[in-house]
């Protein structure tokens, strides 16, 4: 571990030049909007797919699939999406992974399937699991001054956040007055503007390239191995835990991905370089990520249908139910986790963060079909907003800070992965949990339930139940990332230094000296 330096000191002159450009405001806005437009159609897509699901067909047992594939592709790509920016360059990955992003949503709005839609929205989790690395890694590398780079992340936090409230609205809106397809072509307008703004104003400095032949052996098994795991557990909830494929699946994952680990130590430029999370303060944020991500995805879907379904919201007022979630995750990024991370350090954000996320989930398992919004999901919403938006501004920060520039984008691809992977897990493994806890619950109390009103009463009943069930186990998992951030996380303020990022030679003032190439 270096020795930090001075402040003084620590300017070489590539960093003063770095921090001197103009331009890096100018950039943080097309990189923030491509943000913009990823939260956009992930928050877009959920309100819309009550309506997506009835029109093309799509089983309720698959309907976790339009969110699923578009969060594995992206999760099990993300890796891969982060070396071929360091190797390709991060500015052309980024124009790459916005056009491609385009493509893909104007299929989905075309879908007429729901294997279509399926298809469509894989495509877009691969070509945003190219975008995602090089947007943050551009990030951390045109924002080296310490209060610069907490701006400069409470900004894109805060458009984040944003795109969460504008998702709501907006499908809301598209879906109740237009069509649920137009959630999909309205990516279109924001990939272009971001695309040609990129082109013309993100200057990249060319000293971090890592021009080492692709690991390939790496991207089949890390992906093959995901993959196996997140249908692992979207087939436990049609055929059961104990059944043989289920097992098999689970079984192929594990091996898999332990041949992953064995590769990844072995070979001589590897996709996930180990040196990236074996560091603690990194892979504990990793960690922590992920599994508070299993918590918020599957809330999110469960919300989504118990506000539509079991209360009879239409889209627009589903989307404005959940602004209070994204203003509380707008303010615990900006004011709060901008403000302190340069104070305090991350574990006593993280931590804190993660338990008030986890209160907020406590309150929403005493949901019942008569609930009230008022009491129950308003302050639950902004608990797990305020807890939740804290929470992540130092680990964004901390987890792409102490990396050598050649593997800048895979550990900008590490955080995005923790995500996504958390999400297609969360998804598959809370929506499987809620699907048994119903079918259990229905098989108890049909038969006291003589007339189709009672009938449709207890199935109601039935799935709110399966709701409520699903999110305790949320609470355990928040409860767990808090544990495991003041556990592995003892770094420092992430902030509290000035941080060079990609010049040749230049040091990385928290972590360790950088070798040239």
């Amino acid at each position: 571990m270096g020795t930090p330096m001075s402040e003084t000191a620590s300017k070489a002159p590539g960093a003063v030049e770095n921090a001197g450009d103009a331009n890096r405001w100018k950039a943080l806005v097309f990189i923030a909007l491509a943000q913009l437009m990823v939260v956009l159609d992930a928050t877009i897509v959920n309100i819309a797919l009550p309506s997506a699901q009835t029109d093309l067909g799509i089983s309720d047992g698959n309907r976790q699939w339009v969110v699923t594939a578009y969060a594995l592709a992206f999760g099990g790509l993300l890796l891969f999406g982060g070396r071929i920016a360091d190797l390709w360059g991060r500015k052309r990955a980024f124009v790459i992974g916005l056009t491609g992003f385009a493509a893909a949503s104007a299929l989905g709005g075309a879908a007429t399937t729901g294997a279509m839609m399926f298809g469509a929205r894989a495509l877009q989790g691969a070509f945003g699991a190219l975008l995602a690395p090089a947007a943050l890694s551009l990030l951390a590398v045109m924002f080296t001054d310490a209060k610069e780079r907490a701006k400069a992340f409470g900004i894109y936090g805060a458009i984040a956040g944003g795109g969460g409230a504008v998702g709501f609205i907006l499908g809301g809106v598209l879906t109740e007055y237009m069509d649920w397809r137009w959630t999909f072509f309205v990516n279109i307008p924001f990939a272009i503007v971001a695309a040609l703004g990129a082109y013309f104003v993100i200057r990249e400095p060319e000293g971090g390239r890592n021009r080492n032949p692709l690991d390939i052996p790496g991207v089949l098994l890390s992906t093959l191995g995901l993959v196996s795991l997140v249908y692992g557990f979207t087939r436990a909830e049609s055929d059961g835990w104990g059944d043989t494929t289920t097992v098999s699946l689970f079984v192929a994952s594990a091996v898999l991905l332990i041949a992953f680990v064995v590769t990844e130590a072995k070979v001589k430029a590897p996709l996930l370089p180990l040196r990236v999370v074996t560091d603690r303060n990194r892979g504990g944020i990793y960690l922590s990520l992920g599994i508070a991500i299993i918590a918020m995805f599957g809330t999110f879907l469960f919300l989504t249908y118990y506000l539509q379904v079991v209360k009879g919201f239409s889209p627009i007022k589903t989307g404005f139910a959940f602004l209070p979630m994204i203003v509380g995750m707008m303010i615990g990024s900006t004011q709060i986790g901008t403000r302190l991370m340069t104070r305090v350090p991350a574990r006593l954000l993280m931590g804190p963060g993660f338990l008030v996320a986890a209160g907020g989930m406590l309150l929403m398992t005493q949901l019942e079909i008569g609930s009230s919004y008022a009491s129950i999901i308003l302050p639950a919403m902004v608990l797990l907003g305020l807890g939740m938006g804290t929470a992540f501004m130092p680990a964004m920060s901390l987890a792409t800070l102490g990396v050598e520039p050649r593997d800048a984008g895979v550990a900008s691809a590490m955080v995005n992965t923790s995500q996504q992977v958390g999400g297609a897990i969360g998804t598959a493994l809370l929506n499987t949990i809620a699907a048994s806890a119903t079918t259990a619950y229905i098989k108890d109390h049909i038969a006291g339930a003589a007339s189709k009103s009672q009938q449709q009463l207890v199935a109601l009943q039935g799935q709110v139940h399966g709701y409520t069930n699903a999110i305790w186990f949320a609470v355990g998992m928040l409860a767990l990332a808090a544990v495991i951030v003041v556990t592995l996380v003892n770094a420092g303020t992430p902030g509290s230094t000035t941080v060079t990022g990609s010049e040749e030679g230049v040091e990385d003032e928290l972590a360790v000296p950088v070798v040239a190439h």
